[in-house]
């Protein structure tokens, strides 16, 4: 158990430990950091949280940006009784109590449910709060940092208005930075004043969370000892890597994987190679190469089609050595591939052909083109086919698509080099 050391010398009595991030959590709106563009004076949920109507919100976000903080106030603003959950914790049990309650003198008005990580919420526990959010008896206000529109169960979300929470800015974390020193200092005897460019390092360091900043402040006065300065130095020893968010499971995961292969369809070799570094700096070897192979064949494809070899080479490089060395050659690759010209034709083309497969447009494959051996040796001439290496220019016209399919059209020539001289060659054979 752990006290609060202040408290003891003091002569008090002990209490715990409360965490800085914890102490410092803002009691308003207006002293939440970040977020303008739903708590900004125009802001949506100011407005909604100001007319104290409170509906059933989900709010979705990363940690450490003022999820938990928001749900606070809003359940200061109302009568009703407010009652909190954690997913990865509570089951149906916990949500039993708080129905039973209902209607009784612990909660006459009803009640607020601060449902914290609902994500983590089978169907079955969502479900078994639908009947008392329909009759508004529960306010539900839960948080989540998955996407709700894939882990809330959608009776839940169609009750519900989302609201999405974003990574803070480095300036503003700044300020909960320099509140965070205040509180710190006032603790002391001898106040600790921070170098120039620490600050600067704590509120870039932590990704857009502000609580991840604040427990950093934490530990450089934990380890501060007799000192009076916390360096620039200090703050970065123990942010060094703090401002990754990576979760293999979660949609940082994702999103930046999608980044990555929009950034090298987008041709901008910068972008590619901050992605790649963000999937290089966790680990993410194979994310990183199946994107790269991805984008040679989606995106460069028959503008420049030795794209493919030369990239498969790389990543080949790049599993043999392992990191950090895989760095090399995946880099190459990036910067190949975005400042290569870009054709999507072979995609656009096997997208359309799919898209008639599913439909059921298929056919009977015309008799010229079936296996000569499905009806033996020898019947090649009775199915008239033709040849084409027989003719000149090595074509010969004759039908290859069913009956059915007879004049679809799923390849289009692209716009570059490659794929028009392609077409321009075809379309002299085929005069």
């Amino acid at each position: 158990m752990i006290f609060c050391i202040d408290t003891l010398l003091k002569g008090g009595l002990p209490r715990m430990y409360k965490p800085l991030a914890d102490e410092i959590r803002p009691a308003s709106l207006d002293d939440v950091v970040g977020q303008k563009h739903i708590l900004g004076k125009d802001g949506m949920l100011r407005r909604i949280v100001e007319s104290g109507q409170i509906p059933n919100m989900i709010f979705y976000g990363p940690s450490g940006t003022g999820k938990t903080t928001v749900a606070r106030i809003i359940a200061q603003r109302t009568n009703r009784s407010l009652r909190k959950l954690n997913a990865t914790t509570a089951g149906i049990a916990d949500i039993k109590k708080i129905i039973d309650e209902l209607d009784t003198f612990l909660a006459p008005g009803g009640v607020l449910l601060y449902l914290d990580e609902i994500q983590y919420f089978n169907k079955k526990q969502q479900q078994s709060l639908l009947e008392f959010i329909e009759d508004g008896r529960i306010t539900l206000i839960a948080s989540t940092t998955e996407n709700p529109y894939f882990c809330v169960f959608n009776a839940i979300l169609s009750r519900s208005t989302v609201f999405e929470f974003k990574p803070v800015s480095a300036g503003d974390v700044k300020q909960a930075v320099y509140r965070a020193v205040d509180i710190m200092n006032a603790r002391r005897d001898t106040p600790l004043t921070l170098q120039d460019g620490a600050a600067e390092r704590i509120s870039s360091a932590c990704g857009g969370d502000v609580r991840k900043a604040i427990n950093s402040v934490e530990l450089l006065f934990s380890a501060a000892g007799e000192r009076s300065v916390i360096t620039a130095e200090d703050a970065a020893a123990i942010t060094q890597r703090s401002a990754m968010r990576y979760d293999r499971d979660g949609d940082d995961h994702y999103d930046i994987l999608s980044a990555l292969m929009k950034s090298l369809r987008g041709s901008d070799p910068d972008a590619a190679l901050h992605y790649l570094a963000r999937l290089l700096e966790v680990g993410d070897l194979i994310g990183a190469c199946r994107r790269i192979l991805c984008s040679a064949s989606e995106d460069i494809g028959l503008a420049y089609p030795l794209a493919v070899p030369i990239v498969k080479a790389c990543v080949d490089s790049a599993l043999q050595l392992g990191l950090p060395e895989a760095k090399l050659p995946l880099a190459e690759a990036c910067i190949l591939l975005a400042t290569a010209p870009k054709s999507n034709s072979a995609c656009m083309g096997i997208d359309a052909a799919i898209a008639d497969v599913r439909a059921g447009r298929t056919g009977s494959i015309p008799r010229e083109l079936q296996n000569v051996h499905a009806d033996g040796a020898g019947f090649e001439r009775e199915q008239g086919y033709k040849y084409p290496h027989s003719y000149p220019g090595h074509w010969v016209r004759q039908q290859y698509l069913p009956n059915e399919l007879r004049g679809a059209h799923y390849y289009d020539y692209g716009d570059n080099k490659t794929e028009q001289a392609a077409k321009r060659y075809w379309e002299e054979i085929k005069k």
